[in-house]
């Protein structure tokens, strides 16, 4: 096309040259060519940091090179030689800066001072770091606690997270939303009624001895590919990947491994999926329901055999309520509801009956739809039918999307106050912690809304882009009293200013930490419960730079009132210290914190279910029937024209970081402004390829959200269904619109129209 954009099939696997390429590109874009190969071979590994990105777990035997594409584009990211310094802003505006790309933005490079926003210039100007922490500190004082929010991203610390935890209830709210909130809270509610604990069941090593794997709604090519090397070797052991998946994604089709040189000269391509179900948006209930029902039936007619009774009948319970829901659906709704035949499910629990050891995966394509707690439920059900939980090979596992987020819930960020140890807390320091439930994320959203929050503070990320409901989000942030971003470079969020708005830049994970006792580490815990160290080795981008823990330190000392309990500065200078804190906190998982996490590997996290003891309300693992077979009840598919959009990330993408305009594995390269629609769909709405459209919302509650300026790309998706880049298409998500009881934002199924806007170019 003439702007530069191309769009064309991709042919290749995933992995391969292109991953090379495209690693080479960044760090040769962010100035890194040289030192940044010789960084990367300290990612992953015991001795160096833990990748940015995903959470994939960090094997104790590491690869040469155990980095994915997207984890070295976020190593480079951080690491690039670009700085967005004070000159910068006094350069621009914010209301000119708002005009920038989102990629522009974080692009220009690291932040290397704090900064004040000035609003009669309408720009931010450096201010000291003593003056901030006192400023903000006295902003504190005149709201009400609860008048706060001090939300985190999913990259901070376990360290800085207890820290932050512990700030915001000295301070007298549990107002802790966090990242989770936005992907795997449907997992936090879910599991712990079916299986008795809040996290996946599964270990790496796990991989290695199970005999088959499901796939739902998660796409490792782009979102976690480190994860394709024990996909991989399952592979080439024979064991079938039975994916169920509305997009044909190449990471779940074909791998041509980029660290293997003799694969890469002979262009030897390993699959991936053996069985691929294109599955509807919001058909994953229906499509295991199908399961269960053959499995079940199956059972009926040989007299047993195929299901495990004998765990069935010593660890579970709700199995007979549960198999009569089963017999009882009929065929034709599953097939309606999941958009696939019943030979096609017939199949898969074929493949199922016939394994003895099924680990069930999954994303952000169960967990974000209106019963996204009952699409993670139901999937807790197909696996307790076998006994596949608490066994070698087989499990639960959920793939959580951000590096650290898992281990910020486990030490005590959460809105929840019932799954926090608040009475040892209020021992351990002395003080009465707040004991009522918190904001939420999406809850935070409303609150901002409607003026009931007036103070925002945020340990990272990009909340505003990040969230449902944009529009009505920057209209609101300008009423707030306070914000509060800190933040390692310049994104959207920084450029909606409230009143009093500072901008705190602080060090990176993979940046040399040192404090006065010395060089310091951290430690995360990655999606499959292993908490390892990280210690940056990278020096920092900018002398005035201070460390996560520093900056929540002096934050807390200039709002808290004396407590000679909480020793913030000693804390400050000796990060061990804070892992003994937290060790006193949380003794039963973070016992002898300092010594475990010099083993190999790490150390894992407790989770009973993997010793079949099923710590819940009944006593054993819980099945669980759904209310209904379609997840999104709620989107109207009975309106003409209503189409279900699928939000979703790019190849050049982490969350809301925008690295490039390429989209290498779905053949879009210069653009992000297109709309994927399945060829029957152009044909039922007269749409052509390449042809500018506008997405509108058809959620029916009289509100205006749109997006305009979509290109038509034709796409291999089940009819009704329609795909676009988050977070462009936030927009259209309607606040309401999330999952029951965990409150995710529903944003694989997003009800909208296609508007056109003119003819193909």
């Amino acid at each position: 096309m003439s702007d530069g954009t191309r769009i064309e099939p991709y042919e290749g696997p995933a992995g391969g040259w292109g991953s090379l390429k495209s690693v080479e590109g960044i760090l040769h874009r962010e100035g890194r060519l040289v030192g940044g190969n010789a960084i990367l071979m300290k990612q992953n590994k015991p001795d160096g940091f833990g990748c940015v990105s995903c959470a994939w777990e960090k094997p104790a035997v590491p690869h040469t090179f155990e980095y994915c594409e997207n984890g070295a584009k976020a190593t480079a990211w951080e690491i690039t030689s670009k700085r967005t310094t004070a000159d910068f802003f006094a350069a621009h505006s914010l209301a000119e800066l708002r005009g920038w790309r989102d990629h522009d933005l974080e692009a220009h490079g690291r932040l290397t001072q704090p900064m004040r926003w000035d609003p009669e210039t309408d720009k931010y100007r450096p201010v000291s770091w003593d003056d901030a922490f006192q400023e903000i500190g006295a902003e504190l004082r005149r709201l009400e606690p609860d008048q706060a929010v001090f939300y985190v991203s999913g990259r901070a610390s376990l360290e800085a997270s207890y820290m932050w935890g512990l700030f915001a209830r000295l301070h007298g709210t549990n107002n802790l939303p966090d990242s989770s909130n936005m992907c795997h809270e449907s997992t936090s509610v879910a599991l712990p009624e079916s299986i008795g604990v809040a996290v996946g069941t599964v270990s790496l090593d796990d991989f290695h001895h199970s005999d088959c794997i499901f796939f739902f709604g998660q796409n490792p090519g782009s979102n976690s590919p480190r994860m394709l090397h024990p996909l991989q070797e399952a592979s080439k052991r024979g064991v079938p990947i039975i994916t169920f998946n509305p997009l044909h994604e190449r990471g779940l089709e074909r791998f041509l491994n980029p660290q293997a040189p003799l694969e890469m000269l002979t262009g030897s391509e390993t699959r991936i999926s053996t069985q691929y179900h294109q599955v509807k948006a919001g058909g994953d209930i229906a499509a295991i329901m199908g399961m269960c029902k053959a499995l079940i039936e199956a059972d009926d007619a040989k007299g047993g055999g195929v299901l495990d009774h004998d765990f069935i009948a010593q660890h579970t319970s709700g199995f007979e309520d549960f198999a009569r829901a089963a017999r009882d659906t009929e065929w034709a709704e599953i097939e309606q509801e999941s958009g696939l035949t019943r030979k096609a499910m017939e199949a898969a629990a074929r493949c199922y009956a016939q394994s003895k050891a099924v680990i069930g995966i999954y994303g952000m394509g169960l967990t974000q739809h209106r019963r996204g707690v009952e699409n993670v439920q139901m999937l807790a059900n197909l696996l307790l039918l076998r006994g596949n939980i608490g066994k070698p090979g087989a499990g639960i596992c959920p793939v959580r999307g951000h590096s650290n987020v898992q281990g910020q819930r486990t030490i005590g960020i959460t809105e929840k106050p019932e799954l926090v140890p608040l009475d040892r807390l209020a021992e351990q320091y002395n003080f009465q912690p707040p004991r009522s439930t918190g904001l939420n994320t999406v809850e935070a959203c409303q609150a901002i809304i409607d003026g009931s929050v007036r103070a925002f503070l945020a340990l990272g990320g990009n909340f505003i882009r990040a969230v449902p409901e944009t529009q009505a989000m920057e209209d609101a942030w300008p009423r707030l009293r306070l914000s509060v971003q800190i933040a390692t470079k310049l994104n959207r969020s920084h450029l909606i200013p409230g009143e009093v708005t500072y901008l705190l830049p602080c060090l990176g994970r993979i940046e040399i930490d040192r404090q006065s006792t010395g060089a310091q580490g951290v430690s995360i815990e990655d999606s499959n419960g292993q908490i390892h160290p990280s210690r940056g080795i990278a020096e920092p981008a900018g002398p005035h730079l201070r460390s996560e823990p520093a900056i929540i330190a002096g934050l807390a000392k200039a709002t808290l009132p004396m407590n000679a309990r909480v020793p913030w500065d000693e804390w400050v200078a000796d990060y061990s210290r804070i892992r003994d804190a937290a060790a006193e906190t949380y003794p039963d998982i973070f016992v002898d914190f300092n010594a475990r996490l010099r083993q190999p590997g790490g150390f894992p996290r407790p989770r009973a279910a993997r010793e079949r003891v099923w710590k819940t309300s009944t006593g054993k693992a819980n099945f669980i029937s759904p209310a209904g077979l379609r997840a999104d009840p709620d989107v109207p598919l009975d309106r003409e024209g209503v189409l279900q959009l699928i939000t979703l990330r790019s190849n050049d993408q982490f969350n809301t970081t925008v690295y490039g305009y390429e989209d290498r594995f779905r053949g879009v390269s210069g653009t992000r402004d297109v709309v994927f629609v399945s060829r029957n769909d152009m044909v039922r709405l007269g749409l052509e390829e390449g042809q500018a459209v506008t997405l509108a919302s058809a959620a029916g509650d009289g509100k205006e959200r749109q997006v305009s300026g979509l290109r038509v790309v034709a796409y291999d998706l089940p009819d009704g269904c329609i795909a676009a880049y988050y977070p462009e298409c936030n927009r259209l998500i309607p606040l309401w619109h999330h999952a029951e009881r965990s409150k995710v934002p529903a944003a694989k199924s997003v009800p909208v129209h296609i508007q056109p806007e003119g003819r193909a170019a």
